[in-house]
């Protein structure tokens, strides 16, 4: 009986321990918080905090300007090829950002003007509507590649999850514009075409012209545009 017991409270003891170790890597698979108020970006290789990749400012000089950015106001100009210009509002922009986990971004769009399909590999987004019509979507991932997408007017608003390849077009005859949220203070953008025609060095045309099942030609003619 008695080894029995002992039995009970080795099995017990390892359980917990099991447990204890779990929680442990579940508590520590996600980013901790910040343990201080804020840590202002800085370029200055000499300072000896580093988080997020950026030095922090000592928080004992600290100023309203680390925090403010006045970009936002400026329309974007749109006269290029896909007729849209994004204004960022990140920790580039706006040091006091670093370690927050959020940022911001002002889309302009000239009358059916093109974001193109594009993602964010660290951030979530969420656009609003300020000015116009837009024809938004995302594609969920691989297999079912299903396109998710909504007509928006001024003042609706759309979330891209995560990831996900995204576009917004201007389906009006007037300029659009939007204000984009995320969840990231450097979410980060990888433009589809761009970075698949124009890579440097360029992508093999045996990769592209397999995957994309075209001629030569094409895949030629594609990466001249980049």
């Amino acid at each position: 009986m008695h080894c029995i017991n002992m039995k009970k409270m080795v099995v017990n003891t390892l359980a917990c321990i099991a447990l204890s170790a779990m929680s442990f890597f579940l508590a520590s698979a996600s980013d901790p918080s910040p343990l201080q108020d804020f840590c202002v970006a800085v370029n200055d290789t000499k300072t000896t905090v580093f988080v997020n990749g950026k030095v922090c400012k000592d928080p004992k000089v600290a100023t309203a300007n680390d925090f403010f950015f006045s970009g936002l106001r400026v329309p974007g100009n749109t006269s290029n090829k896909v007729g849209s210009m994004v204004t960022p509002a990140n920790v580039a922009q706006i040091p006091g950002l670093n370690t927050l986990g959020i940022s911001l971004a002002r889309v302009d769009y000239a009358p059916y003007g093109l974001n193109p399909p594009h993602t964010h590999p660290r951030a979530t987004e969420i656009l609003t509507v300020l000015e116009g019509t837009l024809y938004v979507g995302f594609v969920t991932s691989n297999p079912d590649n299903r396109l998710i997408c909504k007509v928006l007017y001024k003042g609706d608003v759309f979330v891209f999850p995560e990831g996900l390849i995204h576009f917004q077009l201007n389906v009006g005859k007037t300029k659009a514009v939007a204000i984009a949220a995320l969840s990231s203070q450097n979410p980060g953008v990888i433009t589809i075409a761009n970075a698949v025609f124009g890579s440097k060095p360029a992508i093999s045309a045996d990769v592209l012209t397999k995957a994309f099942q075209v001629d030569k030609k094409v895949v030629d003619y594609l990466q001249s545009q980049f």
